[in-house]
């Protein structure tokens, strides 16, 4: 461990910084609260400035800066805050299985590879030391040069994981001119516009799929339904990368009956647009009697049923926290 890592780590690294959050509305309105409380609570209490970006956009960016032990209290209120918000979601419903926090952070690219390491061995390095989930998208977030970071986890993974991220960020400054990442507001009915297919990179850890980050934005404003998707025919499969040829498995989900109307849709749609998106086969057992949860079956390549498992995940977590529109 390197001095200014254990300096992160010990909490005695005193520099100013600023972290960028990616944030939807509906997260923006619960950091803010009832006229702008909690906010003002998390600015008071962890000694850092949060600015929160004005407009109209779906997203908005949340700018914390202060030292390094204000960041970290600040972010750990955050995630904490997230964690009450399913909490509470979840008392009114069966669902047993807690999604976990994710938040997004905006990073330059320059800055990513020192992040990933070589051959993924840091970001490894800091899933295992911290227990958190953190994924580097592949692409730049579009007219900048910033790339988004997802970090999920319970509140302490995400905290001690944001330390972890900022020691190897103060090691390696960003290279250049970086070009922030601004939020375009949706026009009425607008479709998303997305980056040519080619550009794509994504960073695959072995064993797990990364998918570039255009296409994770499509995954989740599908899942979120913040804009209509056109459908997407198997002749055109949306993920160059998922191979159909890949020999195929199966994977079985639980899923409340309460909820099996979100994953289904208005005359199926739902299903069907994460059928044509995955490309994996998913068949939903009829009710039995008495029981609480029906069995989902997902048939396809391994990289299918990750995509299908990810879209039907976050249209749980998504109806669960009020993000999504049945």
């Amino acid at each position: 461990m390197s001095d200014k890592e254990e300096m992160a780590s010990d909490g005695n690294m005193n520099v100013t910084l600023t972290l960028r959050l990616l944030m939807h509305g509906k997260e923006v309105g619960s950091i803010i609260g009832k006229k702008g409380e909690t906010v003002k609570k998390m600015r008071e209490e962890s000694g850092a400035r949060i600015n929160i970006s004005e407009g109209s956009s779906p997203e908005r960016i949340v700018t914390i800066t202060g030292p390094t032990e204000g960041i970290f209290r600040a972010f750990s209120m955050i995630a904490q805050k997230f964690e009450e918000d399913i909490t509470a979601a979840m008392t009114n419903s069966n669902v047993t299985s807690k999604p976990p926090v994710t938040l997004r952070l905006v990073f330059p690219g320059s800055q990513c590879g020192s992040l990933i390491g070589k051959g993924g061995s840091k970001i490894k390095e800091i899933r295992e030391t911290t227990g958190a989930q953190v994924q580097v998208a592949g692409d730049m977030l579009p007219d900048s040069t910033e790339r988004a970071v997802t970090i999920s986890g319970t509140p302490q993974a995400i905290t001690q994981c944001v330390r972890h991220i900022c020691s190897v960020m103060l090691e390696s400054p960003p290279k250049g001119a970086t070009i922030p990442y601004r939020p375009k507001a949706m026009p009425a009915g607008a479709h998303a516009v997305l980056a040519p297919q080619h550009s794509a990179q994504a960073f695959a850890i072995p064993g797990q799929y990364a998918f570039a980050h255009q296409d994770l934005t499509k995954l989740h404003q599908l899942a979120m339904q913040h804009i209509p998707l056109p459908s997407l025919g198997q002749s055109n499969p949306t993920f160059p990368g998922l191979d159909a040829s890949a020999p195929t498995s199966s994977q079985e989900l639980a899923i409340p009956n309460d909820f099996i109307g979100c994953i289904i849709g208005r005359q199926g749609s739902k299903i069907n647009e994460i059928r044509q998106v995955s490309g994996a086969h998913i068949k939903i057992a009829s009710a039995t009697d008495g029981s609480a949860m029906r069995q989902v079956t997902i048939t396809g390549s391994p990289a299918s049923i990750s995509v299908a498992q990810y879209l039907i995940n976050a249209r749980l977590s998504s109806t669960l926290t009020g993000l999504g529109v049945l």
